[in-house]
């Protein structure tokens, strides 16, 4: 992936890691749009990057992922990088009331709204990268966050099978793999004591200058590369 003079989208930009990247692709001259559906919170990134653009969009709603792509496509058609990258989670049991509504929440927003957009967008004749941000936590489980666990694991499958079938395309796809970071993801104040976004943001970067399409940052490193052996070692650490 070239890393200048891109159009990008990235979904769930306005805060966490979206809006790391938001603020590192503006760095190196790239056009960035942002979506996501508060609009206080776009306007405050927004306030913080003045060239991005901002679009109010519920990734959870069919048509308004349709309306995304259309108002793309007429105001925006030569943009080249989509970035799916908004996710929800939730920490909770099965014995929660409201289990049911919350993992169809995480289904919605984690895997069939990325599914849908790459669909959409391969549609322009401009596209040429595709990063889907997947987590550590695709390889080894957190019961705290068990749908989120399940729907990074999808996306990370789906990943390896578009990048297959794209291989004769001219469509690169990449998968970003965070660890934990210090987010407000899953709640406030939950992920402080983690590594900070910046520095996550910084790592992958210099490997999309090394050209690599698997992205990782601390622990999430050793997990992508795990063996069943380490993965159990993992996932008695993680779930004591």
């Amino acid at each position: 992936m070239k890393l200048t003079k891109n159009k990008i989208l990235i979904t769930g930009g306005a805060t966490g890691i979206g809006l790391g990247l938001a603020e590192r692709f503006i760095s190196e001259n790239n056009t960035v749009i942002i979506c996501g559906r508060r609009e206080a919170a776009l306007k405050e990134a927004a306030e913080k990057l003045p060239s991005v653009i901002t679009k109010v969009c519920d990734l959870t709603v069919e048509a308004d992922r349709i309306e995304l792509y259309n108002w793309i496509a007429e105001h925006h058609s030569d943009l080249n990088v989509l970035v799916n990258n908004a996710g929800i989670q939730n920490w909770m049991q099965l014995k929660d009331n409201d289990f049911y509504e919350k993992a169809e929440a995480e289904i919605s927003t984690n895997i069939l709204a990325p599914l849908h957009l790459t669909k959409l967008f391969c549609q322009l004749n401009s596209l040429n990268t595709i990063i889907n941000v997947t987590s550590g936590l695709a390889f080894v489980p957190l019961s705290t966050v068990p749908v989120y666990c399940g729907t990074k694991a999808f996306m990370r499958s789906f990943t390896l099978s578009l990048r297959h079938s794209l291989k004769d395309s001219n469509i690169e796809v990449i998968e970003m793999i965070p660890p934990a970071l210090n987010t407000d993801l899953g709640g406030k104040g939950l992920h402080d004591a983690y590594p900070s976004v910046s520095e996550f943001v910084t790592s992958v970067f210099e490997q999309l200058k090394d050209g690599k399409t698997e992205l990782t940052f601390g622990t999430s490193t050793d997990r992508a590369a795990a063996n069943n052996e380490t993965i159990a070692a993992y996932f008695k650490l993680m779930n004591p």
